[in-house]
């Protein structure tokens, strides 16, 4: 139901960003080989403004002076530097059309600015959270425990089970599972050791080896 895909405080102890790593995707972002740093391309200008959005640098004020979702995440990163805890945020990947995954909760910590070959462009690097906020559901898996598992794997593993929760057939709130957990060595990088789980048979489950 979002509308951009940088949401600063979507809600008070967290913002949302939307990422994708598919093939002609409108921004670049990646995951660094450390399996763990998310590396987010900013915003580009509004349409709105009059002028072609790639051809121009990414704002991180409007016009009016206003700071954009650039600026803001920019501002939270100046924050974390002079001492503050970092900006929390909650990302979803694209999957593909009308499918978004969840890959977790991250700290921001840090922002360079990158010469795109047409205009300068803002790139956020974040890093997976082991916090849990006071307002975040705590039946969610625990943070410490997660790992990123790649856009691949997901897509492999999707298929596989075709949508559905492979204990009980659930098509709805459904999440990646670790055969053998990460807690105790389990690995992100293949779909042998994924599987899809309903909430309820993801929380059962709950890091033990089946």
């Amino acid at each position: 139901m979002l509308q951009r895909g940088m949401n600063f405080r979507l809600l008070p102890t967290y913002s949302v960003i939307l990422l994708s790593q598919r093939l002609n995707a409108p921004y670049v972002d990646q995951i660094y080989p450390d399996g763990v740093t998310l590396e987010y391309e900013g915003h580009d200008m509004s349409r709105l403004y009059g002028k072609e959005p790639k051809t121009v640098d990414q704002p991180d004020k409007l016009p009016s002076g206003r700071l954009t979702q650039n600026g803001l995440f920019i501002q939270a990163v100046e924050k974390y530097k002079k001492g503050e805890p970092p900006e929390l945020v909650k990302a979803y990947e694209k999957i593909k059309d009308g499918m978004w995954s969840l890959k977790g909760f991250f700290d921001l910590i840090d922002y360079k600015i990158v010469n795109d070959g047409r205009r300068h462009v803002f790139r956020f690097i974040l890093r997976l959270s082991n916090r849990i906020e006071s307002n975040f559901d705590q039946t969610q898996p625990d943070l410490a425990h997660t790992r990123l598992i790649p856009t691949s794997v997901k897509i492999e593993v999707y298929n596989r089970d075709k949508g559905k929760c492979v204990e009980c057939g659930a098509t709805t709130n459904l999440h990646y599972d670790h055969d053998f957990p990460f807690s105790k060595g389990g690995t992100s990088l293949t779909a042998k050791n994924i599987k899809l789980l309903c909430m309820k048979h993801n929380l059962q489950k709950s890091g033990k080896i089946e």
